[in-house]
């Protein structure tokens, strides 16, 4: 079995927006800003590869956006880089067997739709691939608050239904592969029906937290995101995630943070908070 952080494309989002209520002064001594007050952020997917699954968990922000609204979210990078990334390890979109979204914002499911062409909508990729969405996060994405409505692709959720190879999770779904278990941490404080992967290799752990700990500066448990429906929700939420993750010696998998793809978490008891510790770049484990 393979496991492999693999990038998609960058892009920038308000750096108070992402830390809430964590005063400037503090964020941007971790993640400098830019003249529009934006931060640099990864979308990053998990790749695993076993005997019989390839499996995708997210598929970042993808190239989808026409040209305004790649500019208004910074997204820099030409072309599709989640699937020169996936190239890279010689995967093609046709190799991939499912694909696990925790939410359907479009920094976590626009890469699941083609680059954009003028006067051509984007395709839904990746043709032999199930989907697989928690059924309440599939009701937000159907019928958003006004709220987050700018949060979602307004064509992507037909385009999941009319595939007819879409699966909603619900509640308690254990997924049992021969080679390792898939549970779900639910989470509700960023958005209803976020699933955090939770992965069980033997007596190892990786969890896919995605936007519940999108990177190593909101372990810190005071910190959540301005874009976060319930952040008193959420902390409890990290809290207990968090606490088993330290006791188990577990490791966190990091949708956003521009630096760094995983870490272990320890409790520090002095502050009455997490912190990350032993962070890698990169996630590149081979066979065995």
């Amino acid at each position: 079995m393979q496991l492999y952080s693999v990038l998609s494309n960058a892009f920038k989002l308000d750096g108070g927006a992402m830390f809430g209520n964590a005063a400037k002064a503090v964020w941007e001594r971790w993640l400098p800003a830019d003249d529009h007050n934006r931060i640099r952020l990864a979308t990053r997917a998990l790749l695993l590869i076993s005997k019989k699954e390839t499996i995708l968990f997210e598929t970042g922000i993808g190239g989808y956006m026409d040209p305004k609204f790649r500019d208004r979210y910074g997204v820099d990078e030409p072309g599709h880089v989640l699937l020169e990334s996936l190239s890279q390890k010689g995967v093609s979109p046709a190799d991939v067997t499912h694909i696990i979204c925790s939410h359907l914002h479009f920094d976590h499911a626009g890469g699941l739709l083609s680059t954009w062409k003028e006067g051509r909508e984007p395709k839904l990729l990746f043709p032999n691939a199930q989907y697989y969405v928690g059924e309440e996060a599939w009701e937000r994405a159907n019928h958003p608050h006004p709220r987050d409505r700018a949060s979602f692709i307004p064509q992507l959720q037909d385009k999941l239904a009319q595939s007819k190879r879409l699966t909603l999770i619900r509640k308690g779904t254990v997924f049992s592969f021969d080679e390792f278990e898939l549970r779900f941490f639910h989470s509700d404080g960023h958005t209803p029906g976020l699933l955090c992967s939770d992965l069980l290799f033997g007596n190892d752990r990786l969890v896919y937290a995605s936007d519940l700990i999108p990177g190593r500066f909101w372990v810190h448990l005071p910190i959540s995101m301005g874009y976060d429906r319930f952040p008193e929700l959420l902390i409890d939420e990290k809290t207990a995630l968090l606490t088993s993750m330290a006791k188990e010696n577990s490791w966190l998998f990091y949708v956003h943070d521009p630096d760094f793809a995983v870490s272990q978490v320890r409790v520090d008891d002095e502050r009455k908070t997490f912190v990350a510790v032993d962070a890698l770049k990169d996630l590149a484990l081979g066979s065995g």
